[in-house]
């Protein structure tokens, strides 16, 4: 189901609802992928409004909480708003629950007793806790004697319970998300007055060891709650923007806290186009690709060596090095690799730790490759392991490996020139053990 915006079209909030009861009963699965956009911040408020206003049906985000015999303890409303101009959902919950605060134990039970399906259950399940976990930890307490205090409160239950059932709904293949902002100074809780942010919100960053920026740290407020924190921590993929990707529909959500900025939370269905994705009837092909680079004066040559080896058997698409002159006219060493960009990280922990260069330069580049592929060819030696390329004009050349050369130098005492003239003559007996990448 794409994106609903009737006000364009003078429609109210209330025909959007209507018409998302008359679509609900579409299947699951329908969105490629999701992104998260919090820019500032995230809160499950937040998220939920955009995932209604992205076309989740209300009836959907409330049966769970139906089903755990919720009903009659809120009543929940969305409604068009706008932050600073821009057009949003805001959510709001008229709060009839009295319980101001439940323990993890009491919530573990309500979740596990009750019909909701498995699959929502255990998402559901997982972000309550990873909040128990955390809150246990900064009070040195047991998980289950934890008391949630603002999170254990109805319209965070809500929040909570109705992303997850709407992630549940839309079945995405992924999800990304940008990195959040955390804001700065104080908020008042049960416990008092807190730094922001928050001992849960902290500890629940380290757990997952997600990052976070601080391009809105000069404003006072806090810009991610502990309940938008927890969401994003469980259901997110990977904090990295695909390199390309379309947009299909989106939603935005907005939140109660005033900013001189547009206090928003975007939900995309996106489609993203990879290297795996991509036609590959393109020839060359584009991708990114990470350059690492260090000088080293401090070590072997066995052990250069041994290290540029690890970088290939670990995935680098190339490795080189030469030997260099570093201060106090001592000989030292380039090494340069060209690693997967969806691997830098890992290779930078590789040179740190089988290295002993204390820093990495990094680049970002571009290449055009041309499609290739591996197969086996049928000589006059036997079966000889080769690998084609296909040119821009069509053609195709072929190359037997290089350990396949020595092995047949060894075995039939010829040259390499005469073992690729006839491994190319045989072009016509070529089987592929891979299609073109």
């Amino acid at each position: 189901m794409k994106n609903f915006y009737l006000k364009r079209n003078n429609f109210n909030i209330d025909c959007l609802s209507l018409l998302q009861i008359l679509f609900s009963s579409r299947t699951l699965g329908f969105m490629d992928e999701i992104l998260i956009e919090c820019s500032p911040g995230v809160s499950g408020d937040m998220m939920l409004g955009a995932f209604f206003d992205i076309g989740v049906p209300k009836n959907v985000i409330e049966k769970p909480l139906f089903d755990l015999g919720l009903e009659k303890l809120y009543c929940l409303k969305f409604k068009e708003s706008n932050s600073c101009s821009i057009r949003a959902i805001k959510v709001e919950i008229e709060k009839i629950d009295q319980i101001k605060k439940r323990t993890w134990k009491s919530i573990k039970e309500l979740i596990s007793k009750n019909s909701l399906n498995k699959k929502l259950q255990k998402i559901i399940y997982k972000v309550f806790e990873s909040l128990a976990i955390a809150e246990g930890k900064v009070h040195g307490i047991n998980p289950d004697e934890v008391h949630f205090h603002e999170i254990g409160a109805i319209d965070s239950l809500i929040d909570i319970i109705g992303v997850c059932a709407a992630i549940n709904y839309l079945n995405p293949k992924k999800i990304y998300c940008n990195e959040p902002n955390l804001g700065k100074g104080f908020v008042e809780t049960e416990h008092g007055k807190l730094s922001i942010p928050s001992p849960a919100v902290i500890e629940l960053l380290s757990k997952k060891n997600i990052r976070v920026a601080s391009s809105f740290d000069s404003f006072e407020g806090e810009l991610s709650t502990p309940t938008g924190i927890a969401l994003i921590s469980n259901l997110v993929d990977s904090y990295e923007y695909p390199n390309k990707y379309s947009i299909k529909s989106y939603g935005v959500g907005m939140g109660n806290m005033q900013c001189p900025f547009p206090n928003l939370v975007r939900i995309l269905e996106i489609k993203s186009f990879d290297k795996n994705s991509e036609d590959k009837k393109d020839n060359p092909r584009f991708e990114k690709i990470a350059v690492q680079e260090a000088w080293i004066d401090d070590q072997t040559p066995e052990d250069i060596a041994n290290f540029i080896n690890k970088l290939r058997n670990e995935g680098a698409y190339d490795v080189s090095s030469h030997a260099i002159n570093m201060k106090k006219n001592r000989i030292g060493y380039s090494v340069e690799a060209i690693v997967p960009l969806d691997k830098k990280e890992y290779f930078r922990e590789l040179w740190l730790n089988y290295s002993n260069t204390i820093g990495i330069r990094e680049r970002i580049q571009s290449r055009w490759i041309l499609l290739r592929r591996r197969g086996e060819c049928l000589t006059s030696f036997g079966k000889v392991k080769v690998k084609q390329k296909l040119k821009p004009n069509g053609s195709i050349s072929m190359k037997p490996e290089n350990d396949e050369i020595l092995r047949l130098m060894s075995e039939n005492n010829k040259t390499s020139e005469e073992i690729r003239k006839i491994v190319q003559d045989s072009i016509s007996n070529f089987k592929a053990f891979e299609n073109w990448k």
